[in-house]
């Protein structure tokens, strides 16, 4: 069989809130670390701090990776570069509609009351390289494929991807 990989890797827009968050822990637990060579309590706040400053660490930088293979577009969630975490699995069968944001194929969804999920990076750039994938019982999904990737679904559903 024929099969086509492709991968392509988007970083998520850092959040401001998370970055601050994370340098605040990590102040905070060097603070009561050294506070809290002799006192047992000063020193268990640290830990506490320390292990917030961990999951800040871990969300604060988010990259999404797209693989397609085998019909299937695959999202994974990595999360500080380290971990990687399998967010959700679409077969192109089941796909609707894959278009830019901005396209007027996408007017007849865009009222619809459903779930929208957000793998992009965030950024909505001028030009907009963002698409919105429309699948089976209306759930948007907002990915930011690469040519490669476009080109590679194209080829198994060509009435359903659109780049205009």
């Amino acid at each position: 069989m024929n099969d086509t990989y492709v991968e392509c890797l988007v970083a998520r827009k850092p959040s401001v809130i998370l970055t601050f968050l994370k340098i605040l822990l990590t102040m905070l637990t060097v603070v009561f670390v050294l506070l809290g060579l002799f006192d047992v309590f000063r020193l268990l706040i640290a830990v506490v701090t320390g292990i917030g400053a961990y999951f800040a660490t871990m969300n604060a930088n988010i990259e999404y990776e797209y693989l397609y293979l085998d019909r299937e577009i695959s999202v994974d969630k990595v999360m500080a570069k380290s971990r990687r975490k399998k967010v959700a699995t679409y077969a192109v069968e089941q796909m609707e509609l894959l278009a830019p944001v901005g396209s007027h194929r996408l007017d007849s969804y865009r009222n619809m009351n459903t779930k929208t999920f957000d793998y992009s990076s965030g950024i909505a750039e001028k030009p907009d390289r963002r698409y919105m994938m429309i699948y089976s019982g209306g759930v948007k999904v907002l990915l930011e494929p690469s040519e490669e990737l476009l080109k590679a679904v194209q080829s198994v559903a060509p009435r359903k991807v659109y780049t205009d």
